[in-house]
């Protein structure tokens, strides 16, 4: 059964006194019964989870149904274990103190070494190599062993007998790997560290289950099972030798357990994340990680050709304006790469724009044209014609077939690579025009002046909180000395009321003055100071205002205080959302820009993600540059973070740049999914036209490409 945090897991027992009508529901792969939906939930979610480990192979990161079908088949490996080596391999199992690897280590090397009987291997005779088997191991004196073997022949019928020396016999590649001995292994015991093999194994192939002398002062058998022998301290066999414990016994207990667990548990050594991704090892705290999708690979181009493809349309998408070319999709170039027509205007236009760019820079490719008095204009006619001159200006061996195919109007009938590669040269060449290295240097500029921008804005921002948080504090201090004033200047009313009653001033009072007449008055005094009327003075005249428009009058400058505090929060919420258009501005301006387009980054493999502006896709190379996928699904990208560990240093940063760009992403697959479902829609409404009437061919979205027009075109 799999395990659950490397601990066997118990199933659910069958509910009692269950009836032939009842409801009930049950988990398909390990037949429990529940009557409750809500328990037969969190069970199922709970085997769902990939926190199962298969017992056989000890396989980790596996749901439960995934765990059992692992050990399905391990266990029908094992099955097919030689049968002449169980014994051995067996007797050095039991009561071994190895990790498993090197117990497996051991045992295939001694296995290469020794020999047992029914093993079949070859042995040497009149210098010659024949398959044997042997029969009988003979040990000598001296140490010396021989073998009676058998010979054998094409159909392992024995032809013959003979007695051999362990030099005269050369064994076989073994007729397992080491993963079918470590599951043979971990399903023949149950107990690692030391093995101890099941009873029922042990006693059908008569190996000794009673512990050697080693290990007998460490373990012991109870109950058939083994166990670890604590020490026990001195207190505690004082206590039984007297027949008593107390108190002291048992903390004294206590403390060597504890002691004892605190020495055999090992020692783990802190890890500080991140670190190289494929050193990051599966842990108890690690989070439930998704499985990863697998990309989709449809492309119409050879996937060797899918990089020059992105490399060639992103090209022409970042630097359209400077070649004076109207942007096309990469679906579209994709198409028209496809197609066999050799005059396409998509293709045309494409290969102009770039030869003009060469053009317009005097360079070599210039003077090549100068030599051949060719006219500086480029037609829908004379392209060719310009092309093959690049062509042989460049002198490029694997595009040399190219010309003679071009030269007689065929240019639509060349491989795709070869197109490609052609684009390949141009990009290549036209970057190193200075045209192109202006722009590039333009463009660094401003990014330089828009990034220092944005950073002045940040120090400021970050200047005027701080100002802020220093205001309120000193108003804070300063409200709470004026409160102090207040009440130093209560208590010395209060204190100059006591005076005068004490010194008669009232009249009330007098002489006979005592404690409780001086409280009364003081409270009436204060009393009536609360209900006091206010006095202003105004035109050197008093009006009076009685306590009840006092209130009123403090209501109304509560209310305007609180609708002053309502506007400045709308300010300020209008400050914040200015602040945050602002930003997205300078990210856009920034973007316009176009210096190069680098990848988001690499997983624990290497593979590199790429995404690209104008596409609804995030593009997957791996790591050797010979496969492509892709991404084009929220769905698809949500299980694809999910599954990036952020303890490795590769994921954890290409994960921070997909949350960056994530809504961004998102937008984009947004576009792509509603741009496919109406060309779908399109297409089936043509279809269904033209069951009743003949509908042009260009209407149809999936040719669109044919429809393409330079409208940027520099006549």
């Amino acid at each position: 059964m799999p395990l659950y945090k490397r601990k066997p897991f118990p199933l659910t027992e069958r509910p009692k006194d269950l009836k032939p009508q009842e409801l009930l529901f049950q988990v398909r792969f390990t037949k429990e019964i529940f009557r409750d939906y809500g328990e037969y939930l969190n069970r199922i979610n709970l085997y769902r989870q990939r926190v199962w480990t298969c017992k056989v192979t000890g396989k980790t990161n596996l749901t439960y149904e995934e765990a059992l079908v692992s050990e399905r088949r391990a266990s029908e490996k094992v099955q097919q274990f030689p049968q002449e080596l169980v014994a051995p391999v067996l007797r050095d199992v039991q009561f071994s103190m190895l990790t498993l690897r090197d117990l497996v280590n051991q045992i295939a090397a001694k296995l290469q070494q020794c020999f047992s009987e029914g093993v079949e291997l070859y042995g040497k005779r009149n210098s010659r190599v024949y398959p044997c088997r042997i029969v009988k191991v003979l040990i000598e004196e001296a140490d010396r062993t021989r073998y009676e073997v058998a010979w054998l022949d094409k159909d392992n019928k024995i032809t013959g007998n003979a007695v051999l020396n362990g030099e005269e016999l050369v064994r076989k590649k073994l007729p397992f790997s080491r993963d079918v001995l470590k599951s043979f292994i971990r399903e023949s015991t149950y107990c690692s560290v030391p093995w101890v093999l099941h009873d029922k194994l042990a006693r059908k192939y008569g190996i000794s289950t009673d512990p050697p002398e080693e290990l007998r002062s460490r373990f012991s058998f109870l109950d058939g099972r083994l166990v670890v022998n604590r020490k026990r301290s001195r207190c505690e066999d004082d206590r039984q030798n007297n027949g008593e414990e107390d108190e002291d016994t048992r903390k004294c207990r206590r403390k060597n357990l504890g002691k004892e667990n605190s020495e055999n548990k090992p020692k783990e050594k802190l890890i500080k994340y991140p670190i190289d991704d494929l050193l990051v090892q599966p842990a108890a705290d690690d989070p439930i990680f998704t499985e990863r999708p697998s990309p989709s690979r449809e492309f119409k181009v050879p996937m060797d050709c899918v990089g020059d493809l992105l490399m060639v349309w992103d090209f022409c998408s970042s630097f359209s304006r400077l070649l004076n070319l109207w942007p096309f999709s990469l679906e579209h170039f994709e198409n028209a790469l496809s197609h066999k027509e050799s005059n396409l205007v998509l293709i045309v236009e494409s290969h102009a724009a770039l030869l003009r760019l060469l053009i317009k820079d005097n360079g070599d490719y210039t003077m090549a044209l100068q030599k051949k008095k060719r006219k500086p204009k480029i037609t829908l006619v004379t392209w060719t014609e310009y092309l093959c001159d690049f062509l042989e200006m460049i002198e490029a061996a694997e595009l040399s077939s190219c010309t003679s195919t071009i030269k007689r109007g065929h240019y639509g009938l060349l491989d795709i690579d070869a197109k490609l590669g052609i684009f390949r040269e141009l990009v290549m060449h036209a970057l190193t025009t200075s045209i192109v290295r202006e722009k590039l240097d333009e463009y660094i500029e401003q990014r330089q002046a828009l990034a220092s921008t944005r950073r002045e804005e940040a120090i400021q921002e970050a200047r005027k909180k701080r100002e802020d948080k220093e205001r309120m504090k000193a108003e804070s201090v300063g409200k709470e000395v004026a409160d102090g004033h207040h009440l130093e200047s209560v208590k010395t009313s209060s204190s100059t009321l006591v005076n005068d009653i004490h010194n008669g001033q009232n009249g009330d009072v007098g002489d006979k003055w005592n404690e409780s007449a001086v409280l009364s008055q003081v409270k009436k005094a204060l009393a009536n100071r609360k209900q006091v009327d206010t006095t202003v003075e105004r035109n050197g005249k008093h009006l009076k205002i009685d306590g009840e428009a006092g209130r009123e009058n403090k209501k109304d400058s509560s209310r305007k205080g609180h609708q002053q505090l309502t506007r400045d929060d709308r300010n300020e919420a209008m400050g914040k959302k200015s602040k945050e258009q602002r930003k997205e501005y300078l990210e856009r301006e920034m973007e316009k820009r176009f210096i190069r387009t680098s990848p988001l980054g690499k997983d624990r493999y290497y593979n590199r993600y790429w995404f690209f502006r104008r596409d609804g896709r995030i593009f997957i190379e791996s790591s050797d540059n010979k496969q492509w996928g892709y991404y084009n699904t929220k769905e698809e990208l949500d299980a694809f973070m999910g599954s990036l560990n952020p303890k490795g240093e590769r994921e954890r940063a290409l994960k921070k740049q997909l949350e960056k760009y994530y809504n961004r992403i998102c937008l984009e697959f947004h576009k792509r999914s509603k741009e496919v479902a109406q060309n779908i829609a399109m297409e089936e409404a043509i279809l269904r036209r033209s069951t009743r009437v003949r509908a042009p061919p260009r209407d149809n979205p999936a040719v669109a490409f044919l429809r393409y027009v330079n409208k940027w075109k520099d006549d």
